[in-house]
This record gives structure tokens, sequence and C-alpha cells, in this order.
């Protein structure tokens, strides 16, 4: 390895020893070599310190040692801060990589310098590593280039083991946001996809380990996490990209409606459609997804009456792309979708 390598791995950790070694067994079995690892410990308990206080000894590794926060935009702010290289890849600690993958993304990243960040595609996996039966099924699209409006609307699928970025280019647009609990990759994508083309590695050389969700998470926690990322954007654009974006926030208040209805919170499921009423009045669909609660209200049940169209599942891409996000997958810190 060089004095400066080209490439800093950030990984976030707690408590995930089941996976971990395997994990960074991964990394080191890489065949580009000129990286350093800097893995953000969140207060892990006794056995996963142990293991990474070997780990230290490594070459190349480092270390971070953290209180528990549970925030995993601001453990891997942590790491980012840290980074010596030029280049950020990030790896979840239970998530594997193929051994080319750096050598082939960067590749693509070098033949295509305008793009300040990259992804490749990759297969979801059990705990035991061996392909989901779904994925023989799953769709997979390639988006390359000006991807903002694609990724807002959670066409672009993206996972963070599979992304290479700019180091520059991610503290240009401020790293992870630490106000979020989930989806804190999320909101940095489509704050990458505003400043940057992206370029893709159409291969799978990243495996996503699907397990047990035990995070305890707050019913509705992933709709509002997303208003914060749209709202956010909503003030940064302007032109066809703000109507993207405003359009996506309505159906996303719809989604969070039927979310808190189908857990028998009928009534509140008013409160997300009532305060996107100043952004949404625009959208027939918001009109047919607001009776639609209203009557899930005055029935007090989760279903609404028959004869209302269904017209926030038929339009939001917001449904599918939470639910995606969040289904079976884990949290890293005991909090986010990590």
């Amino acid at each position: 390895m060089s004095e400066r390598p080209l490439v800093s791995i950030v990984m976030p950790t707690y408590d995930r020893l089941q996976f971990l070694p395997a994990t960074v067994e991964s990394i080191f079995a890489q065949t580009f070599r000129d990286w350093e690892l800097i893995i953000a410990d969140d207060g892990s308990s006794a056995p996963t310190a142990e293991y990474l206080h070997a780990l230290e000894r490594r070459e190349r590794v480092r270390v971070l040692w953290r209180p528990h926060t549970g925030k995993a935009g601001k453990t891997r702010n942590a790491a980012i801060e840290q980074a010596s290289a030029p280049f950020i890849a990030f790896m979840d600690s239970d998530d594997l990589w193929v051994s080319t993958k750096l050598e082939t993304q960067l590749a693509k990243m070098r033949s295509e310098p305008e793009c300040g960040w990259s992804y490749t595609a990759f297969v979801n996996v059990g705990e035991d590593g061996v392909p989901l039966p779904s994925e023989r099924s799953r769709r997979w699209t390639a988006h390359h280039g000006h991807v903002f409006e694609e990724t807002v609307r959670g066409a672009v699928s993206i996972r963070s083991p599979a992304v290479v970025a700019r180091t520059e280019l991610i503290r240009e647009v401020g790293g992870f946001d630490e106000a979020l609990d989930c989806a804190e990759d999320v909101d940095l994508w489509t704050r990458l996809a505003l400043r940057s083309p992206i370029c893709v590695v159409d291969e799978p050389l990243v495996h996503v380990r699907r397990h047990p969700n035990n995070s305890g998470r707050k019913i509705g926690s992933a709709y509002v996490a997303r208003d914060h990322s749209l709202r956010k954007l909503a003030a940064r654009t302007r032109g066809r990209p703000h109507a993207v974006v405003a359009k996506e926030r309505s159906c996303n208040a719809l989604a969070h409606s039927a979310a808190l209805a189908a857990h028998g919170r009928s009534w509140a499921s008013l409160a997300p459609v009532a305060r996107s009423l100043r952004f949404s009045w625009r959208y027939p669909s918001w009109w047919y997804g607001a009776a639609r609660a209203l009557a899930r209200a005055s029935l007090g049940t989760g279903r609404s009456a028959p004869t209302l169209p269904d017209a926030a599942r038929a339009r939001s891409a917001s449904v599918e792309f939470v639910e995606a996000r969040f289904d079976g997958r884990p949290d890293e810190l005991g909090t986010g979708d990590r």
C-alpha cells in the first residue's frame, strides 16, 4: 500500500460478530490492495470489541472507538472525517464483496472521470450467504449518468456496500444527515445525484445479507425520515427537479397515512395527509388518497371503502421504495437500516 491509500473503506459496526469476520475477510481478499479500512465501532459489547482489538493489529486497519449512539449517519461521518484517500468505499459489517469489486469499480470510474460516484449491482443473500429465492425474479435496471429524478422516485436500486465516491464530493454535500435515524444512505444518494452524474458496474459484485429485523422502529418512522429528506431537497431545487421532489413528497405522505392505518391508527393516519395539503393540493391522486384516508378513519379500520380508488398505492413510488428499503434488513447500529 502507498503512504496515502487510494481508497478509504468506511464501515460502521455494532455487535455484529456473527457476520463481521466474513465481511472483513472479503475486504482483505480484494484484488485491489491500495486501501485502508476505517471501522467506526458504535460501542459494541466485549466479544465484538475483543475481535476488533485483534483486528487493529492487522496492516491498513483503524478502529474508531465511540460511545453507543445508535446513529448510523453520525458513526459513518466519524469515519469519513478520518479518511485520507481520494475515494471512499462504503461497507456494512454484515455484507460481502466479490474479490474483484474494488478493482472493477475503480477502473470504471477512471474510464468515466466526469462521474464523481459509482455503484454496482448486488445480490440479496440469507444468513448463510446463499442467494434468496426471490433473487430469481427481482428486477434490476442499471441507471447511469444524471439520475437525480430516478433516485428521488426510488427507481435506482443502490445499496451502501455497492458505492464508491470521491471523498471531496461526499464532504462537499455534507456527508450523512445525522438527524435521520433510518434511510440516511438514501438521503445521501439523492444529494450526490443532484451534484454529480454516476457510473455503474452492471455486475453483482456485492452480497447484501438479509436477516430478521430487530430494530423496534417506531411505526411510520421510515416515512418521516423520507419526508425530512424530500423537504431538504425541495429547498435546494428549482424547475423540473423541484416538481419531481414535490410530487414524491405528496406520495410519501399518502404512504405514511396508509402505514399508520394498517397498524390500527386510523385517526392518526389523517395527520400526514393534512400536513401535506399545502404542497399536494394540485395532484388529483392526492385527493383520491385523502378521501381514502378519511374513509378509513370514519370506518375505524385499516381498509377504506371499496368504491374508493387506491390511488396512493397505484401511484406512489414511496410505498414500494420504503418497503423495499426496510423489508427484513436489520439495523447496523440499532436504529437505522444498516
